[in-house]
């Protein structure tokens, strides 16, 4: 080989190596061939790094260097000289080293692979030898390894290119070989570089055991060739994985009926470290989500995870199976599958149930049976997803420290026999386990079963001493080979642990240290290759010395040996745990020999990982980052440099946990769980972070930058035809009229529904508000630098110097990008770190590349960049000049944009120029709120303005011109808009008024640009006139050219609109002085007051308004295509994870978007929900968050943690909207032939005759007529007079065409003093003509002895206070039973006795206004009840044959985070304190135990002798228990319930603990509690059934009230009855809940208690303004009555009905009853849907309108004569005034 070369630049720069910089020399082919004429074979030819990838980047190259060393190599070959390439030296071009350092950097070795890769595919074929580096003298130490690094993972991707060619490190030259090293001599190059190079000669030895053997392999390695870092990938399908274990992470401990494990007695004895338990741990039982989202952000494939048998199975078999515990699972599962992640999961991981354990546990043969069924029922349940098993999980350290040393539970101390005999039966346990899969599942489901054993290495203390190489090994055959042999080798126990137990057991014949069970042959046969694969626990390694263990029980006993630690090994939290990575490619060598040779299966890494300390820096864990990269990296080495089959390695754990005696003092996890916090909150680490980028790469390997930039989608311009100029007001106005309408039931009906597929789900940011690095690497100040350096510019001083420090941290944002799923992102360019004073020729190339990794991460991740060129931050160096009020910047922003759409357009398809100009223009030069701070509201706003769409349209044009027919992207303008609301939408002028607001926010920017070029006609009559006013000559608006109408108009590809709120407007004149841009719209403005405040005064949130406005700019702007590229809401600083607010933010501004897009045809083509984390918020600083990640910006670190909103808005985008969930879907079906219909009353709120015939006063009597205790002053003196209107009451229970009628018994009107002493006759004959009425129209009575109307007389003396209570109400029973019960066979005998008891004795709020006795009155009440049923029981029940029980009241509560075990519990206490304190005593017997220990422990905290919760003597609970024969339930509404700690408040409230609110998309009613909310009446009624025995049930209560304008057309009561009673249905179907009956409440509106006749509940409207107080049909009344004559809700898919075809009306003859006296008068009764209206038969709705007719009438005429009234008293005036004015004169 004769080698000539390099060419050099003589003929330009003297001497210097030629780099392609230049074009090649001229002659250069003729001096080649002269060469090659003289005996030369080979040319060297240099590389330029620098020229070839000026960025670095093999995405951009400069392609002209690439063609001319293509051309140089090409001359060389044709004249047959053969090319020797040198990819580089070793010095580091400067511009390289400034942007990743020198040598000493790993990231300039990734670097240098990426551009050897590349150099390699554009030269590859021209080239047939190489040279890496050839000037490593240059280099030393850490800098030298980094370039052997880079040099070997680029000499074996060479050779994986091009299998024939020569690579080499220097330049010596050979031929006809494999290059070495061609710079320096072989000695001279480390042993371990040649170690890597060749592994074809291992050391060797003499050697027998395969211990031996592995550690000979390694044993001459010195420290530095041990730990040489490789660079390399790893293959194409290997699993990365995390892992977690139920105890450590579920919690819900008992939650959903699961039994306690061993680990739960553990913790509860105080064995944990500070007596901590894993009751709720990382509560994952609950947050199934939130676990999922990390892993997403983590980027895994694979996720282990462990099954709790105890969930599954309470007590460990099958017949105590738990279905919620298994839908737990399926679960996480699906959730897993949804995400792309496999799910990998453990059958054991020491949580023995601790029935089992009561059994002996792991010592009792019966085990195995237990386990393989268990086993059995996993496969069956979740086989069909799970694909990987594990078995056992370490079962080395169950045998150890559970029935060996008893470190662990179930803390057994016998590792003479218990520990082995533990081993023993996990073993066949294991292989029955395996043997069920392979015979029943493997076929259909095939998957893979392993089990995962745990093992450290072990080194021979002295490598010397052949008795430390033995023992040794003896320590490995006693902790790994323990399991590892019998299943991977032969089926028993290894040889050399038998003959160490058998040895001892001579040697120690008084006191045997070990008994080894023994394997039967049929054993040892069926356990023999049960594995898939070998599962390893790796963690650590030891020193092992000989020793002699005597007959000391335990491994190193009877195994004789030592283990220690090297005092050098780095340590960790744990003192069990060195970082010794080395070790784990030994013991891979060592497994691959031992065990896999016999049964050939891969290695699954399933646990590795280290512990730090729980307090400190927890988020900065370099320590954990440190142990990761060097045991993924010898797991690495063992794959590529040793051939060992590795398929999985698993980072132990995802999350930190309860990690067992260290309870939480040790944390393992890649994310930091903040125990003291209820929210668990997960926060990543740094080697979470770390972990995501070895899983994005693989491995080590450079990555390779093949990007594949979006497609070409937009090669024409979107320009939107020109369309004419809005009027004033604009057409658009229709939208007004068409919501403005809508009553709030309409408002807030949630639509269900999905966006189309391909819809842009994305989330937002902007450079000033996230990146800090404000002066970084050369980045210039803007606007905002400037503002905010200035002190008490923001509150706090703050600024965004740092903000989240998003430049430095670009892999925790993509984290969140991944997690979120969302498919766009939106951010913006901050124009002085690209050009730092603003001009291209300050270009700042490291700003450049930043938004390179920015975007280019993005598209990795399958994420759209929409980039925002402009969004505030304009540099400061601008601003001198005058900034936006200087027309000069229409250029300068014109090259900023050309400069950004060349250098990133390749990539980025969605382009925005402005974000909110209205802001910039507005706040910035008008108010001169924000920067740059300039105070000229009249004139520089619309300058400013006028600027900025001229800028915007420039650059539109320039993207249009040159790029788009490239690019194929999308160019527009982020505009923003409140929307508007007129005060009155039915004046005329205040919907103009509307307009004009619009148009001066919108269409200020919009109608130039979407609709002809020029401002709104409404903007320029405006100013105009309001300029003309103020003397001024001309307008203050400027004006357009007709070039630039024409230039300006259709400038936009798509219509941005950023929304947050909604506001109200009203017409006025405003001031002409000052002049001003506020002013020039005459109106005012105020918060839309209905709606929920938010973080920020005067952004309150409105969601209908965001449908409105997208239906407001397809009418006004020509229907384009519209993405809302910015809304969001904000919470103060106090709300950190969560955010319950945002959430309902997000549910019903996504609907409202939702249902512009599918009901209203709006091109709602995207939506990004604002921010992606908290940010520096503008003029807020820091005070507020508008992020789905919280950032705490006080930790240097700024970690992001995912808020609940985050979690929601991910099951948004993933749902692509709102999905039919199965609670809306409807049920077709029919209930029971004999299922009951009744609608409802009670004796107060409808009889009246207050003191007719007898009757005595009540306690609602007196309560009515006490000041300020009813609304508006109400009283049921008179109420619906049904006293005396029996007649036509049962005519409109017969239109109703209900079965039954539940009405109550006025207790004061038959026994007016309240005892039997004196029975009013005259009363009871009352009930006795409605019985009788009731009975001729075949209507069964449904009679409640008491609905809250006591005796007066009886409160005098106490009430339910009182004892004696309990005997006057069996006496007042009585004599209902007496003269009733042969006409009453459905009895309840007391209503709602909670709201008897906490709200008339414990609030006061109703009567008789006791406060704090409600459990008095509650425990009298529960024995009255008794004692009545009782009576019924013993005396009338044969001979009467009726049913009598109790009516119950209460709400459904859900938790108002469903992922906080604190709000899940509190929902059990809100409705064991509710529902269970009257129901468990008489269903189950006594108050609930939860209530009791409660009310105890507070009572006794507070120095009180006793509990404030009486207690029922054992009699009175035998005597209270199971006196019902059905179950009477009222149920309205639903909650979300959550904890309250009221502190020492002794009281209900106090002890119950809990808060309520609701969710904002519930549609409210008249009454302030009540939500329609139909989901929870199927979840209370299946609650019923599964807590009181699945007794009868009858709901005797559910309807909605109305309040306000009266409107016959009840939607929402239709909407609530067929959603309520479809719930009913179900539950009775679905659930098997016994259901008999039910009822509507109310019959008719009717007086309701403390809120008098506001609130409104019946199914017929009461017209109180007419005296004989007419009962007139709601529209729900002929729903409800369809409802009954079709029993339920027939199939439409069968065909109509005839239930919904009813036949014409019979004349039926209506009963009227007096005294004693029956007459038979016959009577018209009109359909359901036709009233009788002064003498005409009208249907409802025409009712209605002649209502409205005849009082607009009314109304006129009272005005008419108000003004001829008026008129006249003028007239008089002005009379008398003049003659006062004669007399005056007179005088004079």
């Amino acid at each position: 080989m004769l080698l000539a070369g390099p060419l050099t630049k003589e003929q330009v720069e003297g001497l210097k190596v030629f780099d392609c910089s230049q074009p090649i020399p001229l002659g250069s082919r003729e001096y080649f061939e002269y060469l090659q004429s003289r005996g030369v074979t080979h040319f060297k030819v240099p590389l330029s790094w620098t020229q070839i990838l000026p960025a670095g980047l093999p995405s951009r190259p400069q392609q002209a260097v690439v063609t001319c060393y293509q051309t140089l190599l090409k001359q060389l070959l044709e004249v047959g000289l053969q090319p020797l390439v040198v990819l580089h030296g070793s010095t580091v071009p400067d511009d390289l080293r400034s942007r990743y350092g020198g040598w000493e950097s790993q990231e300039l070795g990734e670097m240098f692979q990426l551009y050897a890769e590349f150099a390699f595919q554009e030269f590859g074929a021209l080239a047939e030898s190489w040279v890496t580096l050839s000037s490593l003298e240059e280099l030393r130490d850490a800098e030298l390894q980094n370039a052997l690094n880079a040099h070997t993972s680029i000499y074996r991707r060479y050779h994986q290119l091009f299998p024939g060619g020569v690579l080499s490190n220097g330049d010596r030259t050979i031929l006809g070989i494999d290059m070495v090293d061609m710079l320096r001599s072989a000695d001279n190059i480390p042993e371990s570089y040649l170690h890597q190079m060749d592994r074809s000669n291992p050391q060797t030895s003499s050697c027998s055991t395969t211990y031996c053997k592995t550690w000979s392999n390694f044993a001459t390695m010195t420290s530095s060739e041990r730990d040489v870092f490789l660079n390399e990938s790893f293959p194409v399908d290997f699993q990365w994985a995390t892992s977690s274990e139920s105890f450590k992470v579920e919690g819900g401990w008992v939650a959903d009926g699961k039994g306690e494990t061993i680990w739960d007695r553990f913790g509860h004895d105080g064995l944990a470290f500070d007596n901590q338990t894993a009751d709720l741990a990382c509560e994952s039982y609950h947050k199934v989500d939130y676990d999922v989202y990390l892993l997403r952000g983590l980027h895994v494939n694979t996720y282990q995870f462990s099954i709790s048998w105890a969930r599954i199975f309470p007590s460990g078999h099958r017949g105590s199976q738990s279905v919620k515990g298994v839908l737990h699972y399926d679960k996480l599962i699906n959730a897993l599958i949804e995400s792309g992640i496999q799910p990998v999961v453990t059958l054991y991981h020491w949580d023995l149930p601790q029935a089992l354990q009561d059994n002996g546990g792991w010592t009792n043969p019966s085990i195995v049976e237990s386990f393989k069924d268990y086993a059995d029922f996993c496969f069956s349940k979740f086989g069909d997803r799970v694909k990987t098993w594990n078995t056992f999980s370490s079962p080395w350290v169950v045998s150890h420290a559970g029935y060996g040393t008893g470190e662990h539970p179930p803390g057994v101390k016998d590792y003479v026999v218990a520990s082995y005999q533990a081993t023993h039966n996990m073993l066949k346990s294991h292989a029955e386990a395996w043997h069920v899969y392979d015979d029943k599942f493997r076929k259909t489901q095939g998957g893979k079963v392993g089990i995962a054993l745990n093992s450290d290495w072990a080194e021979p203390m002295d490598p010397s001493r052949p008795e430390d190489i033995a023992a040794a090994d003896r320590y490995l055959q006693f902790m790994l080979g323990w399991f590892a042999h019998p299943v991977f080798v032969n089926g028993d126990y290894p040889a050399t642990l038998k003959t160490q137990i058998e040895q001892k057991t001579n040697e120690c014949s008084l006191s045997a240290p070990a008994r080894l069970p023994v394997f039967t042959a049929e054993e040892s046969q069926r356990i023999r290759g049960t594995a898939d694969f070998l599962g390893l626990n790796h963690y650590t390694s030891r020193l092992v010395n000989s020793s002699d263990g005597g007959c000391t029980p335990g491994p190193q006993g009877v195994g004789d040996f030592l283990a220690h630690v090297d005092p050098s090994w780095s340590s960790t939290a744990s003192d069990w745990i060195y970082s010794t990575p080395w070790g784990l490619r030994r013991l891979l060598n060592y497994i691959s020999t031992e065990y896999l040779n016999v049964t050939k299966v891969p290695i699954h890494i399933t646990g590795n990982g280290m512990p730090t300390e729980y307090s400190g820096d927890t988020l900065n864990d370099t320590s954990r980052v440190e142990y990761m990269k060097s045991y993924i990296n010898e797991a690495l080495k063992a794959i590529h440099l040793d051939g060992v089959h590795v398929q999985q390695f698993t980072v132990q754990s995802l999350m930190d946990g309860f990690e067992g005696p260290q309870g939480y003092s040790e944390r393992f996890g890649l994310h930091h769980v903040n125990f003291d916090l209820s929210d668990r909150p997960r926060t990543p680490k740094q080697s979470a972070y770390f972990y995501s980028k070895v899983i994005e790469k693989n491995g080590f390997a450079p990555r390779k930058m093949v990007m594949s930039a979006p497609e070409l989608t937009n090669n024409k311009a979107n320009q939107i035809s020109s369309i004419p100029p809005s009027t004033v007001p604009s057409k658009a106005k229709a939208v007004w009229r068409k919501f403005s309408s809508q009553t709030n039931f309409q408002r807030k009906l949630y639509h269900y529904g999905t966006f189309p597929q391909g819809f842009s789900w994305g989330v937002s940011s902007s450079a000033y508000q996230i990146e800090g690095g404000w002066d970084a690497d050369g980045k210039g100040p803007s606007v905002w630098d400037t503002f905010t350096h200035r002190p008490g510019s923001i509150p706090a001083n703050a600024n965004g110097d740092v903000a989240c420090d998003s430049y430095h941290r670009l892999e925790e944002d993509f984290y969140m990008l991944r997690a979120l799923g969302v498919k766009s992102y939106r951010f913006s360019l901050s124009w002085s770190r690209i050009f730092p004073d603003g001009r291209r020729t300050s270009l700042n190339q490291k700003g450049v590349d930043y938004y390179y990794r920015l975007i280019d991460g993005l598209i990795a991740h399958n994420i759209t960049p929409m980039v925002t060129l402009y969004h505030w931050d304009l540099p400061q160096a601008l601003q001198t000049l005058g900034g936006w009020d200087n027309a000069d910047m229409i250029d300068i922003f014109n090259d900023f944009c050309n400069f950004c759409f060349a250098t990133f357009g390749d990539r980025v398809k969605f382009w925005m120029t402005f974000n909110q100009p209205y802001t910039i223009a507005w706040s910035g030069y008008g108010l001169g709120a924000i920067p740059p701070n300039v105070r000229n509201p009249g004139i520089a706003p619309y300058r400013v303005a006028h600027n900025l769409i001229k800028a915007h349209a420039k650059a539109y044009h320039t993207y249009d011109d040159k790029y788009r027919k490239s690019q194929g992207g999308l160019v527009s303008i982020a505009l923003n808009a409140d929307w508007i609301e007129p005060k009155d939408v039915n004046v005329p002028r205040e919907v103009t008024a509307a307009d004009r607001a619009l148009q001066f926010k919108l269409g200020w920017f919009a109608h130039p640009i979407f609709k002809n070029g020029d401002y709104p006609d409404a903007m320029k009559w405006q100013v105009g006139n309001k300029s003309e006013l103020q003397g001024l000559p001309e307008t203050r608006l400027p004006s357009f050219t007709e070039e630039e109408k024409n230039f300006i108009k259709g400038t936009a590809d798509m219509f941005c609109v950023n929304h947050y709120t909604t506001k109200i407007v009203s017409h006025i004149t405003a001031r002409l002085s000052p002049q001003s841009f506020i002013n020039d719209q005459d109106l005012s403005e105020a918060e839309e007051g209905d709606s929920p405040t938010t973080g920020i005064d005067n952004q309150r949130a409105v969601a209908w308004g965001l449908r409105r406005l997208l239906n407001w700019i397809k009418e006004e702007y020509g229907d384009p295509e519209i993405y809302i590229t910015e809304n969001g809401v904000a919470t103060d600083i106090t709300t950190t994870v969560d955010d319950i607010d945002r959430v309902f933010y997000y549910k019903t501004y996504v609907d409202e978007a939702l249902k512009a897009h599918n009901i209203d045809r709006v091109k709602v083509k995207g939506y990004v929900a604002a921010s992606l984390m908290d940010s520096f918020e503008w003029l807020n600083g820091y005070k507020v968050g508008f992020g789905l990640h919280h950032v705490d910006f006080t930790n240097p670190n700024r970690p992001r943690t995912p808020k609940r909103s985050a979690h929601y808005y991910y099951q948004v985008i993933k749902d692509n909207g709102f999905p039919l969930p199965d609670d809306e879907k409807i049920l077709y079906g029919e209930f029971p032939k004999t299922f009951n219909w009744s609608t409802a009353s009670a004796a107060y709120q409808i009889e009246g005759s207050w003191r007719a015939e007898g009757k005595g006063l009540s306690i609602w009597d007196k309560f009515a007529h006490t000041p300020l205790r009813v609304s508006n002053s109400d009283n049921a003196d008179i109420a619906c007079d049904s006293y005396n209107k029996i007649d036509e009451d049962v005519e409109v229970l017969k239109k109703l065409k209900v079965t039954h009628y539940r009405f109550s018994v006025s207790w004061p009107r038959v026994l007016p003093d309240g005892t039997n002493n004196h029975i009013n006759e005259a009363g009871l004959n009352y009930y006795h003509r409605l019985l009788v009425a009731l009975e001729a129209a075949n209507i069964q009575p449904q009679v409640t002895l008491y609905h809250w109307d006591l005796p007066l007389a009886l409160e005098k003396v106490g009430g339910w206070q009182n004892e004696t209570i309990v005997q006057r109400f069996r006496d007042y029973a009585d004599v209902l039973f007496s003269r009733f019960g042969s006409r009453v066979k459905f009895w309840i005998t007391l209503n709602e006795p909670y709201i008897v008891a906490n709200l008339g004795y414990g609030y006061g709020t109703f009567a008789p206004g006791i406060i704090g006795k409600q459990y008095i009155a509650a425990h009298n009440l529960i024995k009255a009840h008794a004692e009545a049923w009782h009576l019924y029981n013993d005396k009338y029940r044969a001979t009467q044959g009726g049913i009598i029980s109790i009516t119950i009241n209460s709400d459904w509560a859900e938790p108002r985070n469903p992922y906080k075990q604190e709000d899940v519990d509190a929902v059990y206490r809100y409705l064991q304190f509710f529902i269970g304190w009257f129901a468990h005593p008489i269903f189950n017997g006594d108050y609930p135990e939860i209530m009791k220990t409660i009310v105890r422990k507070r009572s006794l905290a507070a120095g009180l002798p006793q509990s404030r919760l009486p207690e029922f003597t054992p009699e009175e609970i035998r005597r209270i228990k199971g006196t019902h024969d059905y179950f009477g339930f009222n149920h309205y509404c639903s909650v979300l319930s959550y904890p309250v700690d009221l502190g020492n408040q002794q009281d209900y409230e106090g002890d119950r603990g809990t808060g309520t609110t609701h969710d904002r998309t519930w549609i409210e009613s008249g009454s302030f509690w009540l939500k329609i909310t139909p989901f929870g009446f199927r979840k209370i009624l299946k609650f019923i059934k599964d807590e009181y025995g699945n007794p009868p049930v009858y709901v005797t209560e559910n309807g909605i009230s109305e309040r306000g304008e009266v409107s016959l057309n009840d939607l929402h009561r239709k909407h609530y009855y067929e959603n309520y009673i479809n719930q009913a249905l179900k539950a009775l179907v679905l659930d098997g809940v016994d259901l008999r009956g039910y009822t509507a409440w109310s019959l008719m509106d009717n007086f309701e208690w403390a809120a008098g006749y506001s609130e409104r509940f019946g199914l017929f409207f009461v017209n109180r303004s007419n005296p004989t107080l007419p009962r007139i049909p709601k529209d729900s009344a002929s729903r409800y009555s369809s409802i009954i004559a079709c029993n339920g809700f027939p199939d439409p898919a069968l065909g109509p009905h005839d239930c919904l075809n009813p036949g014409p009306e019979d004349t039926p003859t209506v009963t009227t009853t007096e005294n004693i006296e029956h007459t038979r008068v016959p009577a018209t009764v009109l359909p359901l849907s036709t009233v009788d209206f002064l003498g005409l038969e009208l249907s409802t709705q025409e009712a209605e309108v002649a209502l409205y007719v005849i009082f607009a009438f009314l109304l006129v005429s009272a005005l008419s004569i108000i003004f001829v009234v008026h008129r006249l008293l003028k007239t008089k005036k002005k009379l008398k005034r003049a003659a006062v004015e004669s007399v005056k004169m007179d005088r004079m």
